[in-house]
Protein backbone atom coordinates (compact mmCIF):
# COMPACT_ATOMS: atom_id res chain seq x y z
CA UNK A 1 0.00 0.00 0.00
CA UNK A 2 1.21 3.47 -1.08
CA UNK A 3 0.80 5.98 2.37
CA UNK A 4 2.12 9.08 2.84
CA UNK A 5 2.16 10.88 6.10
CA UNK A 6 2.05 14.32 6.79
CA UNK A 7 4.07 15.38 9.89
CA UNK A 8 7.09 13.75 10.85
CA UNK A 9 6.79 14.33 14.66
CA UNK A 10 6.71 12.07 17.40
CA UNK A 11 3.31 10.28 16.48
CA UNK A 12 4.07 10.68 12.52
CA UNK A 13 7.38 8.28 13.77
CA UNK A 14 5.76 5.67 15.56
CA UNK A 15 3.67 5.01 12.33
CA UNK A 16 6.30 5.50 9.97
CA UNK A 17 8.17 3.46 12.39
CA UNK A 18 5.51 0.23 12.50
CA UNK A 19 4.17 0.74 8.77
CA UNK A 20 7.54 0.38 7.27
CA UNK A 21 8.16 -2.85 8.96
CA UNK A 22 4.98 -3.79 6.76
CA UNK A 23 6.67 -3.20 3.89
CA UNK A 24 4.50 -0.37 2.56
CA UNK A 25 5.37 2.46 0.06
CA UNK A 26 5.77 5.45 2.69
CA UNK A 27 5.99 8.57 1.91
CA UNK A 28 6.64 11.33 4.48
CA UNK A 29 6.08 15.53 4.59
CA UNK A 30 7.21 17.53 6.95
CA UNK A 31 8.50 21.24 6.81
CA UNK A 32 11.49 20.76 9.34
CA UNK A 33 14.52 19.49 7.04
CA UNK A 34 16.13 17.89 10.05
CA UNK A 35 13.21 15.50 10.76
CA UNK A 36 12.92 14.71 7.26
CA UNK A 37 16.46 13.72 7.47
CA UNK A 38 16.12 11.98 9.89
CA UNK A 39 13.05 9.56 9.28
CA UNK A 40 14.76 9.38 6.23
CA UNK A 41 17.84 7.26 8.21
CA UNK A 42 15.73 5.36 10.50
CA UNK A 43 13.10 4.37 8.50
CA UNK A 44 12.77 3.11 5.04
CA UNK A 45 10.33 6.07 3.70
CA UNK A 46 10.61 8.89 1.33
CA UNK A 47 10.99 12.34 2.60
CA UNK A 48 9.62 15.51 1.01
CA UNK A 49 10.27 18.71 2.67
CA UNK A 50 7.52 21.57 2.49
CA UNK A 51 3.96 22.48 3.56
CA UNK A 52 1.80 19.60 3.32
CA UNK A 53 -1.39 20.97 2.62
CA UNK A 54 -0.05 22.76 -0.70
CA UNK A 55 -1.12 20.91 -3.68
CA UNK A 56 2.27 21.23 -5.29
CA UNK A 57 3.76 19.24 -2.07
CA UNK A 58 1.06 16.76 -2.07
CA UNK A 59 1.52 15.99 -5.59
CA UNK A 60 5.90 15.69 -5.10
CA UNK A 61 4.82 12.93 -2.68
CA UNK A 62 3.36 11.30 -5.14
CA UNK A 63 -1.10 12.21 -3.96
CA UNK A 64 -2.30 11.45 -7.66
CA UNK A 65 -0.66 7.55 -7.19
CA UNK A 66 -1.47 7.30 -3.09
CA UNK A 67 -3.74 4.81 -1.60
CA UNK A 68 -3.83 6.62 2.40
CA UNK A 69 -2.97 10.08 3.45
CA UNK A 70 -2.30 10.73 7.02
CA UNK A 71 -2.55 13.82 8.25
CA UNK A 72 -0.81 14.11 11.77
CA UNK A 73 0.97 17.69 12.03
CA UNK A 74 0.56 19.48 14.81
CA UNK A 75 -2.60 21.72 13.76
CA UNK A 76 -5.84 20.09 13.80
CA UNK A 77 -7.22 22.99 11.18
CA UNK A 78 -4.10 21.94 8.78
CA UNK A 79 -4.52 18.00 9.29
CA UNK A 80 -8.17 18.57 8.19
CA UNK A 81 -7.18 20.78 4.92
CA UNK A 82 -4.66 18.51 3.99
CA UNK A 83 -7.63 15.92 3.68
CA UNK A 84 -9.65 18.15 1.92
CA UNK A 85 -6.89 18.95 -0.66
CA UNK A 86 -6.16 14.87 -0.44
CA UNK A 87 -9.50 14.23 -1.78
CA UNK A 88 -10.75 17.13 -3.97
CA UNK A 89 -7.39 17.35 -6.21
CA UNK A 90 -5.84 13.84 -5.72
CA UNK A 91 -8.91 11.59 -4.92
CA UNK A 92 -7.21 9.83 -2.46
CA UNK A 93 -9.35 6.35 -1.33
CA UNK A 94 -8.13 6.65 2.82
CA UNK A 95 -7.86 9.86 4.69
CA UNK A 96 -7.29 9.42 8.38
CA UNK A 97 -6.41 12.96 10.73
CA UNK A 98 -5.56 13.80 14.09
CA UNK A 99 -8.00 16.47 15.66
CA UNK A 100 -6.62 16.94 18.76
CA UNK A 101 -9.15 19.83 20.14
CA UNK A 102 -12.29 18.88 21.94
CA UNK A 103 -14.57 22.02 20.25
CA UNK A 104 -14.22 20.13 17.02
CA UNK A 105 -14.98 16.13 18.42
CA UNK A 106 -18.00 17.40 20.52
CA UNK A 107 -20.85 15.06 19.82
CA UNK A 108 -22.83 18.06 18.61
CA UNK A 109 -20.30 18.80 15.79
CA UNK A 110 -19.24 15.49 14.41
CA UNK A 111 -21.55 16.85 11.09
CA UNK A 112 -18.17 18.08 10.23
CA UNK A 113 -16.47 14.81 9.72
CA UNK A 114 -19.83 13.90 7.60
CA UNK A 115 -20.00 13.09 3.91
CA UNK A 116 -20.88 16.90 3.72
CA UNK A 117 -18.55 18.60 5.81
CA UNK A 118 -14.60 17.53 5.76
CA UNK A 119 -13.55 13.89 3.40
CA UNK A 120 -12.08 12.39 6.66
CA UNK A 121 -12.61 8.75 6.94
CA UNK A 122 -10.85 8.14 10.40
CA UNK A 123 -10.28 10.81 13.06
CA UNK A 124 -7.72 10.12 15.54
CA UNK A 125 -7.02 11.68 18.98
CA UNK A 126 -3.98 10.34 20.35
CA UNK A 127 -5.13 12.24 23.33
CA UNK A 128 -8.57 11.28 24.19
CA UNK A 129 -7.39 7.97 23.52
CA UNK A 130 -4.67 7.64 25.77
CA UNK A 131 -7.15 9.06 27.98
CA UNK A 132 -9.69 6.68 27.86
CA UNK A 133 -6.75 3.66 27.95
CA UNK A 134 -5.83 5.22 31.35
CA UNK A 135 -9.57 4.65 32.47
CA UNK A 136 -8.99 1.19 31.58
CA UNK A 137 -6.08 0.37 33.62
CA UNK A 138 -7.85 2.04 36.52
CA UNK A 139 -10.74 -0.55 36.22
CA UNK A 140 -7.63 -3.10 36.08
CA UNK A 141 -5.14 -1.69 38.14
CA UNK A 142 -2.82 -5.07 38.93
CA UNK A 143 -2.91 -5.22 34.64
CA UNK A 144 0.11 -3.93 32.93
CA UNK A 145 -2.28 -2.93 29.64
CA UNK A 146 -5.98 -3.50 29.21
CA UNK A 147 -8.18 -3.22 26.10
CA UNK A 148 -11.78 -3.38 25.85
CA UNK A 149 -14.13 -5.62 23.53
CA UNK A 150 -17.54 -6.06 22.60
CA UNK A 151 -18.29 -3.24 24.90
CA UNK A 152 -16.19 -3.70 27.57
CA UNK A 153 -17.94 -6.96 27.60
CA UNK A 154 -14.23 -8.65 26.87
CA UNK A 155 -11.16 -7.65 28.23
CA UNK A 156 -7.58 -8.66 27.13
CA UNK A 157 -5.76 -7.85 30.19
CA UNK A 158 -1.30 -8.02 30.25
CA UNK A 159 -0.53 -9.54 33.41
CA UNK A 160 2.88 -10.01 34.78
CA UNK A 161 3.56 -13.39 36.01
CA UNK A 162 4.89 -13.88 39.71
CA UNK A 163 6.50 -16.60 41.51
CA UNK A 164 3.20 -16.99 43.53
CA UNK A 165 0.98 -17.43 40.72
CA UNK A 166 -1.68 -20.64 40.99
CA UNK A 167 -1.29 -20.46 37.30
CA UNK A 168 2.45 -21.51 37.19
CA UNK A 169 3.79 -24.85 35.47
CA UNK A 170 0.29 -25.58 34.23
CA UNK A 171 -0.17 -26.43 30.63
CA UNK A 172 -2.90 -23.78 29.41
CA UNK A 173 -5.20 -26.40 27.83
CA UNK A 174 -5.72 -27.70 31.15
CA UNK A 175 -7.11 -24.38 32.48
CA UNK A 176 -10.29 -24.93 31.78
CA UNK A 177 -10.49 -28.67 33.34
CA UNK A 178 -9.14 -27.03 36.64
CA UNK A 179 -10.97 -23.81 36.39
CA UNK A 180 -14.27 -25.02 34.45
CA UNK A 181 -16.07 -21.73 35.57
CA UNK A 182 -13.68 -18.91 35.22
CA UNK A 183 -14.29 -17.07 31.90
CA UNK A 184 -10.91 -16.50 30.47
CA UNK A 185 -7.75 -17.70 28.49
CA UNK A 186 -4.58 -16.83 27.83
CA UNK A 187 -3.69 -15.51 24.37
CA UNK A 188 -0.28 -14.50 23.94
CA UNK A 189 3.24 -14.69 26.32
CA UNK A 190 5.89 -12.11 26.33
CA UNK A 191 8.63 -13.92 27.50
CA UNK A 192 12.08 -11.56 27.57
CA UNK A 193 12.08 -9.90 24.25
CA UNK A 194 9.94 -12.07 22.32
CA UNK A 195 5.90 -12.47 22.41
CA UNK A 196 4.35 -15.51 20.72
CA UNK A 197 0.97 -17.18 20.86
CA UNK A 198 1.08 -20.02 22.96
CA UNK A 199 0.15 -23.89 22.29
CA UNK A 200 -2.19 -26.00 24.38
CA UNK A 201 1.01 -27.47 26.14
CA UNK A 202 2.71 -24.36 27.11
CA UNK A 203 2.70 -22.93 30.46
CA UNK A 204 3.25 -19.81 31.93
CA UNK A 205 6.59 -18.88 33.24
CA UNK A 206 7.73 -15.94 36.49
CA UNK A 207 8.06 -12.57 35.05
CA UNK A 208 5.98 -13.62 31.58
CA UNK A 209 3.44 -10.99 30.87
CA UNK A 210 0.59 -12.58 30.06
CA UNK A 211 -2.00 -11.56 27.61
CA UNK A 212 -5.30 -13.38 29.04
CA UNK A 213 -8.73 -12.77 27.20
CA UNK A 214 -11.60 -12.66 30.30
CA UNK A 215 -15.09 -12.11 30.20
CA UNK A 216 -15.64 -8.98 32.42
CA UNK A 217 -17.11 -10.46 35.24
CA UNK A 218 -14.22 -12.97 35.78
CA UNK A 219 -11.55 -9.94 36.00
CA UNK A 220 -11.58 -10.22 39.97
CA UNK A 221 -11.45 -14.21 39.79
CA UNK A 222 -8.47 -13.97 37.26
CA UNK A 223 -6.58 -11.43 39.59
CA UNK A 224 -6.62 -13.91 42.37
CA UNK A 225 -5.28 -16.86 39.94
CA UNK A 226 -2.06 -14.31 39.64
CA UNK A 227 -2.45 -13.44 43.19
CA UNK A 228 -3.04 -9.58 42.56
CA UNK A 229 -5.95 -8.06 44.96
CA UNK A 230 -8.62 -6.37 42.53
CA UNK A 231 -7.95 -2.92 44.56
CA UNK A 232 -10.84 -0.49 45.21
CA UNK A 233 -8.61 2.96 43.94
CA UNK A 234 -10.05 5.76 45.92
CA UNK A 235 -6.53 8.12 46.20
CA UNK A 236 -5.36 9.09 42.25
CA UNK A 237 -2.94 11.86 41.70
CA UNK A 238 -2.30 13.06 38.01
CA UNK A 239 0.78 14.87 37.28
CA UNK A 240 0.28 16.80 33.82
CA UNK A 241 -2.57 18.95 33.01
CA UNK A 242 -2.30 19.06 29.66
CA UNK A 243 -5.02 17.75 27.23
CA UNK A 244 -4.93 13.92 28.76
CA UNK A 245 -4.30 14.87 32.19
CA UNK A 246 -7.35 17.15 32.18
CA UNK A 247 -9.80 14.35 30.29
CA UNK A 248 -8.92 12.02 32.84
CA UNK A 249 -9.69 14.23 35.32
CA UNK A 250 -12.50 15.13 34.07
CA UNK A 251 -13.68 11.84 34.17
CA UNK A 252 -12.65 10.46 36.94
CA UNK A 253 -15.23 13.51 38.50
CA UNK A 254 -18.12 11.43 37.82
CA UNK A 255 -17.20 8.70 40.80
CA UNK A 256 -17.88 10.78 44.03
CA UNK A 257 -15.78 8.17 45.83
CA UNK A 258 -12.34 8.76 44.18
CA UNK A 259 -10.56 11.73 44.91
CA UNK A 260 -8.62 12.80 42.23
CA UNK A 261 -5.45 15.56 42.98
CA UNK A 262 -3.74 17.22 39.84
CA UNK A 263 -0.82 18.64 39.54
CA UNK A 264 0.40 21.10 36.65
CA UNK A 265 3.92 23.33 36.10
CA UNK A 266 2.57 26.01 34.83
CA UNK A 267 0.76 28.62 36.44
CA UNK A 268 -1.34 29.72 32.98
CA UNK A 269 -2.19 26.09 32.47
CA UNK A 270 -3.01 25.18 35.97
CA UNK A 271 -5.63 28.23 36.30
CA UNK A 272 -7.29 26.94 33.02
CA UNK A 273 -7.67 23.37 34.49
CA UNK A 274 -9.06 24.63 37.70
CA UNK A 275 -11.46 26.62 35.53
CA UNK A 276 -12.53 23.64 33.94
CA UNK A 277 -13.03 20.82 37.13
CA UNK A 278 -15.44 20.72 39.66
CA UNK A 279 -14.14 18.93 42.75
CA UNK A 280 -10.49 17.59 41.69
CA UNK A 281 -7.38 19.52 43.67
CA UNK A 282 -4.91 21.33 41.16
CA UNK A 283 -1.93 22.17 42.76
CA UNK A 284 0.75 24.49 40.90
CA UNK A 285 3.82 22.94 41.47
CA UNK A 286 6.91 20.60 39.87
CA UNK A 287 5.60 17.23 39.79
CA UNK A 288 9.16 15.75 40.27
CA UNK A 289 9.66 17.79 43.54
CA UNK A 290 9.41 15.50 46.68
CA UNK A 291 7.66 18.74 49.01
CA UNK A 292 4.80 19.08 45.94
CA UNK A 293 4.26 15.41 45.49
CA UNK A 294 3.97 14.92 49.26
CA UNK A 295 1.43 18.39 48.99
CA UNK A 296 -0.67 15.91 46.64
CA UNK A 297 -0.77 12.92 48.75
CA UNK A 298 1.56 10.96 46.44
CA UNK A 299 2.76 8.89 49.28
CA UNK A 300 -0.45 7.38 50.11
CA UNK A 301 -2.07 7.09 46.61
CA UNK A 302 -3.29 4.08 45.27
CA UNK A 303 -2.54 5.25 41.95
CA UNK A 304 0.20 8.08 40.82
CA UNK A 305 -0.53 8.95 36.73
CA UNK A 306 2.80 10.58 35.23
CA UNK A 307 1.45 12.25 31.93
CA UNK A 308 3.31 15.53 31.38
CA UNK A 309 5.08 16.20 28.13
CA UNK A 310 8.19 14.83 28.81
CA UNK A 311 9.36 11.02 28.69
CA UNK A 312 12.31 11.63 31.00
CA UNK A 313 10.22 13.41 33.44
CA UNK A 314 7.10 11.39 33.38
CA UNK A 315 9.39 8.04 33.98
CA UNK A 316 11.57 9.57 36.80
CA UNK A 317 7.80 10.89 38.38
CA UNK A 318 7.02 7.29 38.17
CA UNK A 319 10.26 6.04 40.14
CA UNK A 320 10.15 8.88 42.92
CA UNK A 321 6.23 8.36 43.61
CA UNK A 322 7.08 4.57 44.30
CA UNK A 323 10.04 5.22 46.36
CA UNK A 324 7.81 7.79 48.52
CA UNK A 325 5.41 5.31 49.09
CA UNK A 326 2.22 5.52 46.08
CA UNK A 327 0.91 1.96 45.48
CA UNK A 328 1.43 2.17 41.74
CA UNK A 329 2.86 4.32 38.87
CA UNK A 330 1.77 4.42 35.47
CA UNK A 331 3.86 6.92 32.90
CA UNK A 332 3.14 8.24 29.61
CA UNK A 333 5.80 7.62 27.50
CA UNK A 334 6.61 8.00 23.46
CA UNK A 335 9.97 6.62 23.02
CA UNK A 336 10.19 2.55 22.79
CA UNK A 337 13.76 2.80 23.89
CA UNK A 338 12.45 4.47 27.35
CA UNK A 339 9.79 1.72 27.20
CA UNK A 340 12.19 -0.79 27.14
CA UNK A 341 13.28 -0.04 30.48
CA UNK A 342 10.34 1.04 32.46
CA UNK A 343 10.46 -2.23 34.56
CA UNK A 344 14.11 -1.43 35.69
CA UNK A 345 12.25 1.97 37.70
CA UNK A 346 9.32 0.03 38.89
CA UNK A 347 7.40 1.86 36.96
CA UNK A 348 3.50 -0.68 36.75
CA UNK A 349 2.83 0.35 33.19
CA UNK A 350 3.90 2.59 30.13
CA UNK A 351 1.24 4.54 28.07
CA UNK A 352 2.43 4.73 24.15
CA UNK A 353 -0.09 6.93 22.35
CA UNK A 354 1.95 6.00 19.32
CA UNK A 355 0.64 2.88 19.67
CA UNK A 356 -2.96 3.47 20.29
CA UNK A 357 -2.99 5.54 16.98
CA UNK A 358 -1.62 2.71 15.30
CA UNK A 359 -4.01 0.27 16.20
CA UNK A 360 -6.61 2.81 14.92
CA UNK A 361 -4.65 3.10 11.50
CA UNK A 362 -4.11 -0.63 10.85
CA UNK A 363 -7.87 -0.92 11.13
CA UNK A 364 -7.89 1.13 7.58
CA UNK A 365 -5.08 -0.61 6.55
CA UNK A 366 -5.88 -4.63 6.88
CA UNK A 367 -8.03 -5.91 4.42
CA UNK A 368 -11.39 -7.93 4.92
CA UNK A 369 -14.24 -8.04 7.20
CA UNK A 370 -11.82 -6.46 10.57
CA UNK A 371 -13.63 -4.52 12.88
CA UNK A 372 -11.18 -3.11 14.77
CA UNK A 373 -7.38 -3.81 16.20
CA UNK A 374 -4.87 -3.62 18.76
CA UNK A 375 -1.08 -3.50 18.35
CA UNK A 376 0.93 -4.99 21.34
CA UNK A 377 4.34 -4.91 22.06
CA UNK A 378 5.25 -2.43 19.71
CA UNK A 379 3.68 -3.96 16.75
CA UNK A 380 5.43 -7.54 17.77
CA UNK A 381 1.89 -8.64 18.15
CA UNK A 382 -1.92 -7.59 17.51
CA UNK A 383 -5.16 -8.77 18.47
CA UNK A 384 -7.90 -8.16 15.64
CA UNK A 385 -12.04 -8.25 15.85
CA UNK A 386 -13.49 -9.54 12.61
CA UNK A 387 -16.03 -10.91 11.17
CA UNK A 388 -16.13 -14.76 9.66
CA UNK A 389 -18.23 -14.16 6.36
CA UNK A 390 -19.27 -17.68 4.78
CA UNK A 391 -16.41 -17.95 2.14
CA UNK A 392 -14.31 -18.02 5.20
CA UNK A 393 -11.57 -21.18 5.69
CA UNK A 394 -12.54 -21.14 9.40
CA UNK A 395 -16.09 -21.96 8.85
CA UNK A 396 -16.54 -25.29 10.58
CA UNK A 397 -13.33 -25.85 11.49
CA UNK A 398 -12.09 -26.26 15.52
CA UNK A 399 -10.03 -23.38 16.59
CA UNK A 400 -9.12 -24.69 19.86
CA UNK A 401 -5.13 -23.72 21.24
CA UNK A 402 -3.12 -26.37 18.37
CA UNK A 403 -6.28 -25.99 15.73
CA UNK A 404 -5.07 -23.05 14.11
CA UNK A 405 -1.39 -22.48 12.55
CA UNK A 406 1.60 -21.32 14.41
CA UNK A 407 1.28 -18.37 15.72
CA UNK A 408 -2.21 -17.13 15.63
CA UNK A 409 -4.47 -18.22 18.85
CA UNK A 410 -8.23 -17.58 19.12
CA UNK A 411 -9.49 -15.51 22.33
CA UNK A 412 -13.19 -15.45 21.77
CA UNK A 413 -16.01 -15.54 20.19
CA UNK A 414 -19.51 -13.49 20.15
CA UNK A 415 -21.96 -14.93 18.64
CA UNK A 416 -25.94 -14.01 19.03
CA UNK A 417 -24.36 -12.14 21.95
CA UNK A 418 -23.00 -14.28 23.18
CA UNK A 419 -19.83 -14.75 24.46
CA UNK A 420 -17.93 -18.03 23.86
CA UNK A 421 -14.45 -19.07 24.61
CA UNK A 422 -13.25 -21.92 22.73
CA UNK A 423 -12.72 -25.58 23.79
CA UNK A 424 -12.21 -28.68 21.35
CA UNK A 425 -15.96 -28.68 20.53
CA UNK A 426 -16.72 -25.14 19.29
CA UNK A 427 -16.33 -24.55 15.57
CA UNK A 428 -16.12 -21.06 13.62
CA UNK A 429 -19.95 -20.53 11.87
CA UNK A 430 -20.43 -17.60 9.57
CA UNK A 431 -21.31 -14.62 10.88
CA UNK A 432 -19.36 -14.90 13.95
CA UNK A 433 -17.37 -12.14 15.41
CA UNK A 434 -14.04 -13.49 16.04
CA UNK A 435 -11.40 -12.46 18.17
CA UNK A 436 -7.73 -13.49 17.34
CA UNK A 437 -4.20 -13.02 18.77
CA UNK A 438 -1.56 -13.75 16.56
CA UNK A 439 1.90 -12.47 15.60
CA UNK A 440 2.39 -9.65 13.00
CA UNK A 441 4.26 -12.38 10.69
CA UNK A 442 0.81 -14.31 10.74
CA UNK A 443 -0.71 -10.68 8.97
CA UNK A 444 -1.68 -12.31 6.38
CA UNK A 445 -2.91 -15.45 7.17
CA UNK A 446 -5.13 -13.82 9.36
CA UNK A 447 -6.80 -11.91 6.77
CA UNK A 448 -7.32 -14.34 4.61
CA UNK A 449 -9.66 -15.32 7.52
CA UNK A 450 -11.86 -12.08 7.46
CA UNK A 451 -12.16 -12.00 3.19
CA UNK A 452 -14.66 -13.00 1.14
CA UNK A 453 -12.52 -15.52 -1.12
CA UNK A 454 -11.40 -19.09 0.24
CA UNK A 455 -7.74 -19.07 -1.06
CA UNK A 456 -5.94 -19.77 2.29
CA UNK A 457 -5.78 -23.23 2.80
Amino acid sequence: MRVIICGAGRVGQGIARHLSHENHDITMIDEDSDLIDKVQTDYDVRGVVGHAAHPAILQAAGADSTDMIIAVTHFDEINMVICQVADTMFSVHTKIARVRARAYLDKDNLKLFSRDGFPIDLVISPEIEVGDAILRRISSPSAVSSIGFEGGRIVLLGVRVREDSALLDTALDQMTELFPDLRARVVGITRGDSVFAPSGNDQLQIDDTAYVAVQRQHVARLNKLFNRGSDDLRRIVIVGGGNVGLYVASQLERDKDIRVRLIEASEERADLVVSRLKQTIVINGDGLSREILEEAGAPSADIVIAVTDDDKTNMLIGKLAKQMGAKRTHALVNSYELVAISRDLDIDAVLDPRALSVSRILTKIRRGRILSIQSLEDGAAEIAEGITLASSPLIGHAIDYDDLPEGITAAAIIRNEEILFPNPGLVAETDDRLLLFYETSQTRKVEQYFRVSADFF
